[in-house]
């Protein structure tokens, strides 16, 4: 006789977690002083470098604009460090050269930044277009000049401005074009040139990386909605990358006021510029041809200091135009 079949066990299917079995087990203290002192090792180097490049310096800039030398007797007896207080800062305040610089920058920042901001902008929008063409070719090619250190690109416009030498101004002759870009009224625009031929492709780069985040659906609605590419540009890719517009604008005040290089270089040709036509150019004058340490330090503060108000200026109008 055959045995009995038998049915065979069933296996419970597996319970789900409910509320009333509590929550995970804590990590150990011991895997928690594991994870700070991991964050905390790679902590270290940012500060530690950050504390030796900016802090110490503010601190030692600090104490150096405290103190001023002066000669004893003749001049023959040497120098000696006398405390100043705020001295060399009034100094600064009331210096007629360096109240100057910032009217030059402030001349410089309204030529620079629209053309700057505003040809970088245009660029990224048509690198952007969907009739565009060999996008990687044109990323590469606008942002090459960046790659080029800002002391070499001023040298080699300093080399395009000069007459005999620059095919630029060969052309501009051919052509009757009077044009003299060391001139008195002149210089300025060679220096916005320098600095634009620089900058313009390595921010363009910047807003074409926003206008990839820009949802493609809300292109595609716009179109559906019978709106020209113009409009679209307009109307919806530069509002939707407004935040990084305002990103741009703030480096590119901080950075304006700190201009040295390119008016340096140009100035060694347009004489009528002088030597502190840049708060930088005038800080560097009074440290290492006047040898007026503490001057140059006070100096060093105030034009952090500006820096700092512009940048919550630019930030606080940013917002409000993103809010907007």
């Amino acid at each position: 006789m055959a045995a009995p079949l038998t049915r065979p066990a069933k296996i419970p299917p597996p319970r789900a977690a409910s509320p009333s079995d509590g929550p995970a087990a804590p990590k150990s203290p011991g895997a928690r002083r594991g994870q700070r002192r991991a964050v905390t090792l790679f902590m270290v180097p940012f500060f530690a470098l950050f504390t030796a490049v900016t802090v110490l310096p503010m601190f030692y800039a600090a104490w150096m604009s405290l103190f001023r030398e002066e000669s004893s007797g003749l001049g023959f007896g040497g120098t000696e460090r006398a405390f100043a207080g705020f001295g060399n800062f009034t100094e600064a305040l009331t210096n007629e050269a360096f109240l100057r610089s910032f009217g030059h920058i402030a001349f410089y920042c309204a030529l620079y930044i629209p053309a700057m901001v505003g040809g970088a902008l245009v660029l990224a929008l048509l690198v952007d277009s969907a009739m565009a063409r060999a996008r990687r070719f044109f990323q590469i090619a606008y942002f090459l000049p960046h790659a080029v250190p800002g002391l070499i690109a001023s040298l080699i416009w300093l080399y395009l401005y000069t007459p005999g030498l620059s095919p630029i101004t060969d052309v501009l002759d051919a052509l009757g074009a009077n044009w003299n870009f060391f001139g008195q009224d002149e210089a300025i625009y060679s220096v916005v040139n320098i600095s634009a031929w620089q900058w313009t492709g390595y921010n363009m780069i910047i807003f074409y990386a926003g206008l990839q985040a820009v949802p493609r659906e809300v292109l595609e609605a716009a179109t559906v909605d019978g709106s020209g590419a113009l409009r679209t540009a307009l109307q919806v890719k530069v509002p939707m990358i407004r935040p990084t517009v305002v990103l741009t604008l703030l480096f590119t005040c901080v950075g304006a006021i700190q201009l040295f290089d390119a008016p340096k270089l140009v100035q060694l040709r347009a004489n009528t510029m002088g030597e502190d036509w840049s708060p930088t150019m005038f800080i560097y004058t009074a440290a290492f041809k006047g040898h007026d340490y503490g001057l140059a330090a006070a100096s060093s503060l105030l034009l952090a200091l500006v820096a700092g108000l512009l940048s919550f200026v630019v930030t606080k109008l940013g917002n409000r135009w993103k809010a907007s």
